[in-house]
């Protein structure tokens, strides 16, 4: 059943972007290496409704940048939400290494008031420590090209091919799998990393909160 996977890493690796691979061999190999067209995307200004329970979550991002996350109903359809962390690929991959990830944005507001998807700064805490701010932001070009890249990967982790300029020459780095998302209430969501049937893979966690 080849729904889920991830990435990241810091040394050149090849990994065929064109199928799917095993969530844990992936991650195995990511881990060892530890880092940090035009618009076929636009960011969709359409929310989930509360019968969608299971998402696509993509972290990306190049080697030496931030990692951005971004949220879509499936791969082909336009992202909800596109969030850039303040921390850098590698530090996320140390963050992983233990097997338990959880990244928890705060913002602050008045409660039941909007959509979370359209905060526009969150405080960002890595398994309990601030590591600094998430920011929403508009999708890019360069954004677009790396979705549009991943479209047929349900699930997966690796380093996307280089396509001109397109990646200002540095390896950008992905790893997308399907979340099961829970509403808690209008001030509290969160989307948790589905593994394969029998792994006991990463647990990796992301969760909004207005407080």
């Amino acid at each position: 059943m080849m729904r889920r996977q991830l990435n990241i890493m810091d040394t050149p690796t090849s990994v065929d972007c064109g199928r799917e691979v095993r969530f844990r061999r992936s991650f195995r190999t990511l881990m060892e290496c530890m880092v940090p067209a035009c618009c076929a995307f636009q960011q969709s200004e359409t929310l989930f409704d509360d019968s969608c329970s299971t998402v696509t979550g993509t972290f990306f991002g190049y080697r030496k940048g931030r990692v951005s996350f971004c949220i879509q109903q499936d791969t082909k359809s336009s992202p909800i939400l596109l969030l850039e962390f303040a921390v850098v690929t590698s530090y996320l991959a140390r963050e992983m290494q233990h097997g338990l990830l959880r990244i928890a944005l705060e913002c602050s507001g008045r409660r039941g008031c909007g959509s979370l998807y359209k905060v526009p700064v969150w405080s960002m805490y890595c398994n309990g420590r601030k590591v600094g701010f998430a920011v929403r932001r508009e999708m890019s070009e360069n954004d677009a090209s790396a979705l549009k890249l991943m479209h047929s990967i349900s699930v997966g982790a690796g380093v996307l091919p280089k396509s001109g300029e397109d990646f200002n020459g540095d390896d950008l780095l992905y790893l997308r799998a399907s979340f099961d998302r829970v509403i808690g209430s209008p001030d509290s969501e969160s989307f948790h990393m589905i593994n394969p049937v029998g792994s006991s893979g990463q647990e990796l966690s992301v969760f909004l909160v207005r407080s």
